[in-house]
């Protein structure tokens, strides 16, 4: 449908496409193309630019530069007549969005979106930039004034520019192979070292402002702590999370993590929502409740799960992307208070209350100000933070102890109610495999570590429409549904991130067939993206010819790289099955990063929290049980783990009879792990070193917790 004002106007290409991001630009004045061989075509025969611009659907920015510019007429206009212009979902297209972002970094030294590029027609970029203004500004070049001076030297020193554009191209291109690093206990300290240096110790967090909660470092963390003992990596993780939790980044009346915070007190976010954000924050404050057992980390981590189950949840059970920043009233107005709002919602006696167990925070003066209204306190709108772990109430008002909890927990209800009578921000209603399969990873970890087998069927249902739903004639991963529609070849991380998900609900299940699907996915993975010569995987297939770089990408962005997961993900399949080739594919991509992030280990935090609880810094046991699934005896021995805070613990279930014998054919490492006599037994192993099979908890978890157990042979 036509955006506001654009009423009438006959649409361009885009209204024939999926995703919402483009749909959003359909009816924009700009003769948009997709990203294709009509619109390079093009470019060649009329001899024009290609302006490429890429974005996506809940981008605020994204969204300021598209009502400045991409609806202006005089911009429009300039565009059309010299230039061929395509548009590009970075959520769909992440293989064409790191190419050029890291050619932007790589002219500007910054990155971000709306992601501008001017190229050739051989898809050969010669300037890049961010948003722009559509006049100059304050400093900032505008849009208009750069499409002209592009034109000049176009029409001028067109020469220059191809030459610029193939030097650009060439020093994006993979460089001279890096050495191979020693993924050892020493990259794991410098990591922490760098992380500690970064540190907010006023705060929690990373840096100053903008501040992202990037919860896979806080996993890393843990891990570290778990590892070695050093108590300031878990006082880190544990104070930045609190300070996420009560912070105006997590949305304290519906649950959910907002995109980062604008300030260095996680008091104004930027406010959109993302399912990525979400599954980071379940696992790390799922593994922060396993290493603590304190009960704040389990309940952000069950609020986060039922934000996303009521407001992300597809019918068919699959999860949408994201949800925007803006709404009709602007960005964060959807979730902003002014005080009179908030008396309206409560009645004066529980805005008393509210008023001791939250804090308002105004939004002026951020630069995210959505219509506050000068020298009228009581109508400037606010974000709204908890007040403390332990808030104390106001004098007069009596309420202690117990009390506080459930009268927060009744106002934020009330405060609820009240907000579903304002427009909601726009929901990106595409499923994205690897985004999903974050999230399914999430809910499977939370199920076995809550003990809560509804957790476990949702990820088990998502998983099953991927499968149904994101699969090609051949088994081949896709990336994005939407519509009743699937289509993309699928990327590194969509493969990387459905091998962990599956993995981690056969540790949730026991289900075998979710360990053979984890295999024959991986086998597609190694065939398609492996680097054969270096080590580590490639973003895009071999089977990709539409870019001028292939990219393999070793650091973390928002979420873990490919290769980091992949890591972990052969190390975990070689323990599970036995499979020394497994592992050895592992030690290569291991290799790989170590040397590559050798400069600055932070960088690669999800790739250090597998390497802390992997085989190669000597954190890793593997525990198989043999028994009937439904003798009490056998269950008692599969809960027992989950007592502990095990991270490098792997656990295979082998029961008796015909599906013990199918659990051999696809983990060899079964055989000869039998019960006796009828009784569960428990075989642990560490490497080559396997402990005297048992058969109670109790022994098990003398074995776990590195006690005196009496060592076999191997």
């Amino acid at each position: 449908m036509p955006r506001p004002g654009q009423e009438g106007r006959p649409p361009n290409r885009l209204v024939q496409e999926k995703s919402p991001y483009l749909l959003q630009h359909a009816y924009n004045p700009v003769d948009w193309y997709p990203w294709g061989d009509e619109a390079f075509a093009r470019a060649r025969r009329e001899k024009k630019p290609v302006f490429l611009s890429i974005g996506y659907s809940t981008c605020h920015w994204c969204h300021v530069m598209a009502k400045e510019s991409f609806e202006d007429p005089g911009v429009a206009a300039l565009l059309n007549r010299e230039f061929v212009s395509i548009k590009v979902d970075r959520e769909e297209r992440p293989d064409i969005d790191s190419v050029y972002m890291g050619i932007c970094q790589q002219m500007t030294g910054r990155g971000g979106w709306p992601l501008t590029i001017v190229m050739t027609t051989e898809k050969k970029p010669f300037f890049a930039g961010t948003y722009f203004p559509k006049e100059s500004r304050a400093g900032m070049p505008g849009l208009m004034d750069i499409l002209r001076q592009i034109l000049t030297l176009w029409h001028g020193r067109q020469d220059e520019l191809y030459q610029a554009a193939e030097e650009i191209t060439r020093l994006a291109r993979p460089g001279p192979v890096l050495p191979a690093g020693d993924p050892d206990r020493m990259l794991l300290d410098r990591g922490f070292r760098e992380l500690a240096a970064h540190f907010d110790p006023k705060n929690g967090g990373f840096g100053s402002a903008p501040k992202f909660p990037a919860p896979h470092i806080l996993i890393f963390l843990l891990r570290y702590w778990h590892l070695t003992g050093e108590t300031r990596a878990l006082d880190m993780a544990e104070q930045t999370l609190g300070a996420i939790r009560h912070g105006g980044i997590w949305d304290q009346v519906g649950s959910g993590l907002h995109r980062y915070a604008t300030d260095a007190r996680w008091r104004i976010p930027h406010f959109e929502k993302m399912l990525s954000d979400q599954a980071l924050l379940v696992l790390a404050c799922t593994e922060a409740y396993e290493a603590t057992r304190k009960p704040q980390y389990r309940t952000v981590a069950e609020e986060c799960i039922a934000y996303v189950l009521r407001d992300l949840q597809d019918p068919d059970g699959a999860f949408y992307s994201a949800e925007d920043a803006d709404s009709p009233g602007g960005e964060g107005a959807y979730y902003t208070w002014t005080q009179e709002e908030i008396d309206r919602a409560l009645g004066p006696g529980e805005a008393a209350v509210a008023s001791t167990l939250f804090t308002l925070t105004p939004m002026a003066g951020t630069g995210t100000d959505p219509g506050s209204i000068p020298g009228d306190g009581r109508q400037q709108r606010c974000v709204l933070s908890a007040a403390g772990t332990a808030p104390v109430p106001a004098e007069g008002l009596d309420i202690t102890g117990q009390d506080v909890a459930i009268k927060r927990d009744a106002i934020r209800s009330r405060l609820a109610a009240a907000r579903e009578k304002r427009p909601r921000p726009a929901r990106d209603d595409k499923i994205l495999t690897d985004t999903n399969a974050l999230f399914c990873t999430a809910l499977a970890r939370a199920g076995r570590v809550f003990k809560n087998p509804a957790y476990v069927s949702a990820a088990s249902r998502a998983m099953q429409f991927l499968f149904a739903s994101l699969r090609d004639e051949n088994g081949n991963l896709l990336h994005r549904y939407r519509d009743h529609v699937s289509g993309i070849p699928g990327f590194a991380e969509d493969y990387a991130y459905t091998i962990a998900a599956l993995i981690e609900l056969y540790e949730a299940s026991f289900r075998i067939a979710c360990l053979r699907d984890a295999l024959t996915l991986n086998s597609l993975f190694i065939a398609h993206f492996r680097d054969a010569d270096d080590g580590g995987f490639f973003t895009a297939s071999d089977m990709a010819d539409d870019l001028p770089v292939r990219k393999k990408e070793w650091y973390d962005g928002a979420i873990p790289s490919a290769n980091a997961v992949a890591f972990d993900n052969l190390m975990r399949l070689s323990r599970l099955t036995g499979d020394a080739m497994l592992e050895e594919e592992a030690s290569a991509c291991a290799r790989f990063i170590a040397g590559a992030a050798a400069r600055s280990p932070s960088a690669v935090a999800g790739f250090l929290a597998a390497l802390a609880c992997s085989p190669q810094t000597g954190a890793a046991q593997d525990l198989v049980i043999a028994g009937d699934p439904a003798h009490p005896g056998t269950r008692a021995l599969l809960d027992a783990p989950g007592t502990r805070y095990l991270p490098g613990l792997l656990v295979l279930h082998r029961p008796p009879g015909a599906a013990g014998e199918e659990v051999e054919t696809v983990a060899p490492i079964a055989r000869g792990r039998e019960d006796r006599g009828g009784r569960a037994m428990a075989y642990l192993c560490s490497g080559s070193t396997c402990l005297v099979p048992v058969n109670t908890p109790e022994e098990l978890l003398n074995n776990l917790r590195g006690g005196k157990g009496r060592k076999a042979t191997p």
